[in-house]
């Protein structure tokens, strides 16, 4: 059937009517009655500069860049260095294909045009009159007529001799031309990209097709060396961890509770089984219960599901490193977590320091270690004061009525720089007028412990720039945790933060049945008061413990986020190939600014 009567009969909403797409058609059907078949099955390349592999562009670029002759201040080569090239350079047939990454330049009797396979490009040369096209059942036909219904973004595959231009640039002389794919939408602006930042979350692959075709680079990577990047780090930490005897293991994505951490789960029903399931939230449940059946060292590079809100650092499926050693304690979790992001770092990056927007982060150093308190402490500064009350000291924080004037205060200051514009000793101080009009009582360890995290997610958050530990987490809001021997009141816990961000979350792992029993029954009590995220009962990793868990220390990284420190992205969109994102807007309907995270 032709592709004229398709597109005469069949409504593509998904194509806009416009001339050039009208253009694009016409071409694509006229192709057609050319060729035959425009969208063939396969295209065999060479095998010209490993014989057991096919020939990309960027492999023959890479082979073959380095016999073509360079001249200073970028002037043309000399005659006879090009003619010496050549005589080297014509002895090798390629057959190479790719996008059509330039629309093709025209100039009598021969087109000179660039080929991409996203990653390098390399000129091909046409010339009327020696160019044969291929149809599909494999007659030769003029190539000329085929290349004048070419657009820019086609694929396209070319056989043909290798060559050096006058002006000094690797080419393929085209002895064979074949049709392989039609563009029938435009390719983006070649020379800025997509500058809307929902349209390269929401259509990743056009992003890549901008990002491959642009010609202004910027010193920044391009989207796909950035998710190049994250394979390389997820790649660093497998065999980092690999070396050291960890084994990597695959724990249920599906289960019948939603355990592992607090958070909202994802429901499902399982209709063969007639029971709900949960996507999994955590697996750290899981990898313990090996533990308990006598891995000692055990990992998992998992996604995980949150039914939360959506922000620049959120997004409700997430990819997570959890590992688990038998006979560790946090601390030694922590020098571990510390050694292998620095080898990560230095082979993925190939230096200690990374730019992150205006901040250089050192991986260098060894990581300070704050306790939360300490760190409120550090970071208060002195224009955060009551203008007309009591100065912030130390003693607030294990004083129930100071701690909640805090919380309250800190509240009420995120709000109002949220939602006024004015400037930030009258945010404060009307921030301070709002927390005195208010009431909060804190009834419990628990009220405490979050009162206590709030106020840290205020005070020093944003404030810590290098890497960081933070440890010493209230017992009330660690319910996996071992309780501090020092203070019971507070866990054996720790996050790092690197650029104000949260990257990674560990323990030494209570392995005392009786007493996580009682932890799971105050979760339940949270639950029945409204806490949605508290975390329900387990009875089978209960029963798991009841055999015996040896000491362990635990950790999970957040894989996007340090792939985002990685790449200098300040969204957690721009390091998910396909993040999760609103519905679309219709025409004529406000637009938020998701993007961006609201």
């Amino acid at each position: 059937m032709r592709f004229g009567k398709i597109f005469d009969s069949v409504n593509m909403p998904f194509i806009e009517e416009n001339d050039q797409t009208r253009a694009r058609r016409e071409h694509l059907e006229r192709i057609a009655a050319l060729i035959g078949n425009p969208y063939p099955n396969k295209f065999e390349r060479s095998r010209v500069v490993r014989p057991d592999e096919e020939d990309s562009i960027s492999a023959i670029v890479e082979r073959f860049a380095p016999l073509v002759p360079r001249a200073p201040g970028g002037a043309r080569p000399a005659p006879e260095e090009i003619e010496r090239a050549n005589a080297e350079l014509n002895r090798y047939e390629v057959r190479v294909a790719g996008r059509i990454a330039t629309p093709p330049r025209v100039m009598g009797k021969a087109a000179f045009v660039h080929l991409s396979d996203g990653v390098a490009r390399l000129q091909i040369y046409v010339r009327k009159g020696e160019t044969k096209a291929i149809t599909s059942d494999g007659r030769e036909i003029d190539g000329w007529e085929l290349f004048e219904l070419l657009d820019h973004g086609d694929f396209i595959g070319v056989a043909g001799f290798l060559f050096v231009t006058k002006t000094g640039e690797l080419s393929i002389h085209v002895k064979q031309l074949y049709f392989l794919a039609k563009a029938l939408l435009p390719m983006p602006d070649k020379m800025h990209g997509i500058a809307d930042p929902e349209v390269r979350q929401r259509q990743r692959y056009l992003d890549l097709i901008a990002s491959s075709l642009k010609i202004e680079r910027d010193a920044e990577l391009s989207t796909r060396e950035v998710f190049e990047r994250r394979a390389q780090i997820i790649r660093e930490i497998r065999r980092f961890l690999d070396e050291r005897g960890f084994i990597e293991v695959e724990t249920p994505m599906l289960s019948p509770l939603a355990t592992g951490a607090a958070a909202r789960p994802f429901k499902t029903w399982h209709n063969a089984l007639g029971i709900p399931l949960y996507a999994r939230i955590a697996p750290e449940l899981y990898l313990k219960r090996l533990i308990v059946g006598g891995f000692e060292r055990v990992y998992e590079l998992n996604r995980n599901f949150r039914n939360e809100g959506l922000s620049v650092r959120h997004n409700p499926e997430f990819t997570m490193l959890e590992f688990y050693c038998a006979y560790w304690d946090a601390r030694q979790m922590m020098d571990f977590c510390e050694e292998l992001l620095r080898a990560v770092v230095g082979r993925v990056c190939g230096s200690m320091r990374v730019r992150y927007g205006t901040h250089e982060i050192d991986f260098a150093p060894k990581f300070p270690h704050l306790s939360m308190k300490e760190a409120i402490v550090r970071y208060w500064t002195t224009e955060m004061n009551d203008p007309v009350g009591e100065p912030f000291s130390a003693s607030w924080l294990e004083d129930d009525e100071k701690l909640s004037l805090l919380v309250r205060f800190c509240r009420a200051l995120e709000r109002l720089k949220a939602e006024t514009d004015q400037g930030r000793a009258e945010t404060i101080a009307a921030a301070w007028r709002e927390a005195k009009r208010e009431t909060l009582p804190l009834e419990d360890e628990t009220a405490r412990a979050h009162a206590l995290e709030e106020v840290f997610a205020t005070v020093a958050e944003e404030r810590l720039i290098q890497p960081t530990f933070i440890t010493d987490f209230p017992k009330a809001i660690s319910p996996l945790a071992k309780r501090s021997i020092a203070d019971p009141t507070v866990a054996e816990r720790f996050e790092l933060f690197i650029a104000g961000m949260e990257v990674a979350n560990g323990f030494s792992e209570l392995n005392d049945p009786m007493e996580q029993y009682e932890r799971f029954l105050e979760q339940a009590a949270a639950r029945e008061r409204g806490d949605e995220e508290a975390m329900v009962m387990d009875e089978d990793f209960l029963r798991a413990l009841s055999y015996g868990m040896p000491p362990t220390a635990g950790i999970g990284i957040g894989i996007d986020r340090l792939t985002m420190l990685l790449t200098d992205r300040h969204s957690i969109r721009d390091v998910i190939l396909f993040p999760h994102l609103r519905p679309k807007k219709k025409p004529g309907e406000e637009r938020t600014d998701e993007a961006n995270g609201t």
